[in-house]
């Protein structure tokens, strides 16, 4: 939720009632951050899925989300239905402090996607490119 305090500055509060609106600040921030596609949904009411800096679907759900709000935790996975069918895929649930899931929120996993096995063949040294970078800036 989006609420004002008397100072007249904005505050963002994410509980499991918020709509695709209230949750839209947080999805652009995230796909600003890391220029990936997002998804995120409250528990309650369904979300937003924003790629290439614009929102898509301002009432969205898919299946890796509706797990996380079921089971309370993080998932990889390829999913085998939904809009990201066959790419890999990070969501995560947003919990109260009590630890009770309210929303969740996920990402194509670029990683996950990345043959790390194929640089490694391909790139021989970057490992020790790697340690040498890490050894220069101590």
């Amino acid at each position: 939720m989006v609420c004002n305090n008397e100072n007249d500055q904005y505050c963002l509060r994410i509980c499991a009632d918020s709509t695709a609106d209230d949750l839209q600040p947080v999805a652009q921030v995230v796909h600003a951050l890391l220029g990936i596609p997002v998804t995120i949904r409250s528990k309650n009411y369904k979300g937003i899925r924003m790629e290439r800096g614009v929102v898509l679907e301002k009432d969205y759900t898919g299946p890796v989300l509706e797990e996380v709000l079921r089971t309370n935790t993080l998932i990889r996975t390829v999913p085998s239905e939904g809009t990201y069918k066959g790419k890999s895929v990070v969501v995560v649930p947003i919990r109260a402090h009590e630890g009770d899931v309210i929303a969740a929120i996920g990402v194509v996993d670029l990683v996950a996607a990345m043959d790390i096995l194929y640089m490694f063949r391909e790139y021989p040294g970057i490992i020790d490119e790697v340690e040498e970078a890490r050894s220069r800036m101590k």
